[in-house]
C-alpha cells in the first residue's frame, strides 16, 4: 500500500462492482443458537472476491488471572436491530466489501463462539480493515452483557460493549 493513502478512500476501478448496500449485506443477527465460521463464510463467498477475512471470537478459560468456567450473554431487545445498523455500517463505509455477523446470547461453554464475522473483497487489505472495524463496532455499539462464571464458584456482570 502506498505511503499517506486512505485505504477507505482507494476502491480499484477495474474490480468488479458488488452491488449495493442492501446486497453487500450478507447477514446481520443476535441468536441464541450456535454459530460457526463457516456459517458466516457461506453467507459472503462470492467468485468477484479474491479475500475474505474471518474473526472468531471464543469464550476463554480465563479473564484478568482468575479462571472462567463459562459465560451467559443476555442481549438488550434492541441488540439485533443495532446489529443490522453496525453492518449495514461497515457495509456503507467500505462500497466494496460483502459482510456478515452474528453474536450469541445464553449460555455459551469455554471454546463456544459468541461473535462470528466474515468480510470478502476484491483485495486482501480491505477484507482485513473492514473486519477489524466491525469487530470493534460491534464491541462498541451492540448492547450485550456478559455474566462470567469463575473456577472459584463467584461471578460477575461485565459488558461486552465499549
Amino acid at each position: 500500500m502506498s505511503e499517506g493513502k486512505d485505504v477507505k478512500a482507494v476502491q480499484d476501478e477495474r474490480d468488479p462492482h458488488l452491488g449495493g448496500v442492501e446486497d453487500r449485506v450478507r447477514h446481520a443477527s443476535v441468536s441464541g443458537e450456535p454459530v460457526a465460521v463457516a456459517d458466516m463464510v457461506r453467507c459472503v463467498e462470492d467468485r468477484r472476491c479474491g479475500a475474505l477475512v474471518t474473526f472468531d471470537g471464543l469464550v476463554r478459560d480465563h479473564d484478568e488471572g482468575r479462571g472462567v468456567v463459562r459465560l451467559a450473554y443476555e442481549a438488550h431487545p434492541s441488540a439485533s436491530e443495532i446489529m443490522a445498523d453496525v453492518v449495514r455500517t461497515i457495509a456503507e463505509r467500505y462500497p466494496d466489501v460483502l459482510v456478515a455477523a452474528c453474536h450469541r446470547h445464553g449460555a455459551l461453554e469455554v471454546g463456544d463462539s459468541a461473535l462470528v464475522t466474515a468480510v470478502a473483497a476484491p483485495h486482501r487489505a480491505r477484507a482485513f480493515e473492514a473486519c477489524a472495524d466491525l469487530v470493534d463496532e460491534v464491541k462498541a455499539r451492540v448492547p450485550i452483557w456478559k455474566d462470567q462464571y469463575f473456577s472459584d464458584g463467584t461471578h460477575e456482570w461485565v459488558a461486552a460493549i465499549g
